[in-house]
């Protein structure tokens, strides 16, 4: 195991879960994996330089209220380093990461604009 490997001391996971809110029946998400990964490549170097590792794993189509769409996790030989990372990944991951949410209502895929930021020279959403 890579904890064990790597003597980490901290395993700090976080779990995102649609909620029912808005009317909404779940969420649908869409992702251009190029653009993903040079954005989580970032943050491996990040979590490196600190003796850590960050991994994350994120829906692609449709999620139902109540269900998970994202899981997060960084690992760290330091509880303080992971907490600090995770809360800063989960952060940047909503607030940056390029996957588009849609919700869905009465079983339609309504893009959510309002909660969509411009990705920075691509062309979406400029």
């Amino acid at each position: 195991l890579e904890e064990q490997k790597n003597n980490f001391g901290a395993f700090i996971p976080f779990i995102g879960i649609v909620r029912a809110e808005n009317g909404i029946d779940g969420l649908s998400f869409d992702i251009y994996k190029p653009i993903l990964q040079k954005w989580f490549d970032g943050w491996v170097e990040k979590a490196k330089r600190q003796g850590a590792i960050v991994k994350f794993a994120h829906s692609i189509g449709d999620v139902p209220i109540h269900q998970s769409s994202y899981i997060s996790a960084v690992l760290s030989p330091k509880r303080r380093v992971a907490l600090n990372l995770i809360d800063e990944f989960v952060e940047d991951f909503k607030a940056n990461a390029p996957i588009w949410k849609y919700d869905i209502v009465e079983g339609k895929r309504v893009y959510a604009e309002d909660r969509s930021q411009p990705i920075l020279g691509s062309g979406i959403l400029v």
